[in-house]
């Protein structure tokens, strides 16, 4: 086949994978646009095959079929809490992969010094650098998610002294691999992009994961779109672009969410609580610093008796594996006349979107899911805010504490209404590691339980109301 035709089904496959890719912004649309885009990949992957310089066929059957065992277990195996582990683990196989490639390209023409063409020889380079470090920085955001890895920021004095240092270094070792074409230099560069891809994410603490998980994919597609340049294929180019450009953005959206530039994420230690700062949070709180618990039976009181009740999910919602049952509570209070919503912080749990797609799997009604712009300024005439397993998305030293780690980030205004129902396991901070002011509000009652537990009992509760 002419490669005019294989360029113009990459053409069709760039399609596919914009439009999956747009469908993917709105639940409603989000399975259909998952589908849409595997179809543009697999025309992409098989409009390859008809490149007439590969003749290799059975190696690339033989990594397909391995890919797609690993892929498919992965996918039906893994929890919904553990989304983020696999998505920072296999971003970082793509940026391996990357790196890998140009590196099998350069010692390809290395026998021939000057062989390599200047546009080919930057591209060698850009990704066996970028993708290194995208692949070992992937997998400390792995090792964080799944808690190999401390989740807290990990500095040493001069951290960041020592990565600029660390850059400059592999600035010349690119140089001088760009000048000698010599094989150890670039063994030089893609060491030194593993230590610096460690080093990158180390001092990043656990919430802010899903912001470096994010950077870390744009590297990873740029890794890819250079790699495109060096193969000379259209597809990679293309579907890098697409990720690098989509990974950017949603980088700087989730900072914009988060309250803090991109700067202060990547190098200011983030999630560190400075020392004294629950006592810092106790104090700055409403009331005396006393917590207020209830009974199953009381807060299903408050909730049969009023006019709207709002539901806050969390990463605790996703742990307890409880989106069923707090749909069947929902159900419950819709009957006996509740206008029920549920609020949606941006960088709820560990991942944008993280709450739609649990929720989604409830088949809770696309209509009352509100994002947070949406649902603030409804929160003053709530009657009943219950918080299951959210933490630092509700936490009002967000708002008023100019000290606080978690200060500038847009939060669920969840203190201003009524009263405030909180289900969690204890007291313990979230993420950001610091105390939460919420939790010793006047109108606030803790319900300590399992998120699951809790709201098993608040159903068989609201049902005898």
């Amino acid at each position: 086949m002419s490669r005019a035709w294989i360029d113009f089904a990459y053409l069709v496959a760039a399609i596919c994978l914009i439009l999956g890719i747009k469908r993917l912004s709105h639940p409603r649309t989000a399975r259909s646009g998952n589908w849409i885009a595997a179809v543009g990949m697999a025309i992409a992957v098989g409009f390859t095959f008809l490149i007439k310089e590969i003749d290799t066929y059975w190696l690339m059957l033989a990594g397909i079929a391995v890919g797609t065992v690993i892929g498919v277990a992965a996918a039906r195996m893994v929890r919904m809490t553990a989304i983020p582990q696999m998505v920072a683990l296999f971003n970082g196989v793509g940026g391996g992969a990357a790196a890998l490639i140009a590196a099998a390209e350069f010692h390809r023409a290395a026998p021939f010094p000057g062989h390599l063409a200047g546009e080919e020889l930057v591209g060698i380079l850009f990704s066996a650098f970028v993708g290194s470090v995208s692949f070992w920085g992937s997998l400390v955001a792995f090792g964080k998610l799944q808690e190999l890895v401390p989740g807290r920021p990990i500095v040493f004095p001069a951290h960041n002294l020592t990565n600029a240092l660390l850059g400059l270094t592999l600035a010349g070792a690119i140089a001088l691999t760009a000048i000698t074409e010599q094989g150890g230099w670039l063994a030089v560069v893609m060491v030194g992009a593993l230590v610096l891809g460690v080093l990158f994410v180390l001092p990043i603490g656990g919430a802010d994961m899903p912001v470096v998980i994010s950077l870390l994919n744009a590297f990873t597609g740029l890794a890819a779109a250079s790699t495109g340049f060096v193969l000379d294929n259209t597809a990679l180019i293309i579907g890098g672009t697409l990720v690098g450009a989509s990974g950017t953005l949603l980088t700087i959206k989730m900072g914009q969410a988060m309250g803090r530039p991109l700067r202060q994420t990547l190098f200011g230690a983030f999630g560190a609580a400075p020392e004294g700062a629950a006592a810092v949070a106790v104090t700055a709180a409403a009331g005396d610093g006393s917590v207020r618990t209830a009974s199953a039976d009381d807060i299903a009181f408050m909730l049969a008796y009023a006019r709207r009740v709002v539901f806050v999910p969390g990463y605790g919602l996703a742990v307890a594996q409880a989106q069923h049952d707090v749909r069947n509570l929902a159900e419950l209070l819709e009957h006996k006349g509740v206008d029920v919503r549920y609020a949606i912080h941006p960088v709820a749990g560990r991942m944008p979107g993280h709450m739609n797609v649990l929720l989604a799997e409830a088949n809770v009604p696309y209509d009352e899911l509100f994002e947070m712009d949406e649902i603030n300024p409804e929160f003053p005439q709530t009657d009943v805010v219950v918080v299951v397993g959210a933490n630092d998305v509700v936490n009002p030293a967000a708002r008023n504490q100019p000290g606080n780690p978690i200060y500038g980030m847009p939060i669920l205004d969840v203190d201003k209404a009524h009263n405030v129902v909180v289900i969690k396991r204890s007291l313990s901070p979230g993420f950001a590691g610091v105390d939460n002011p919420l939790f010793y509000d006047p109108k606030t009652v803790m319900l300590f339980a399992d998120a699951k537990a809790a709201l098993e009992q608040l159903v068989t509760s609201v049902k005898g109301v």
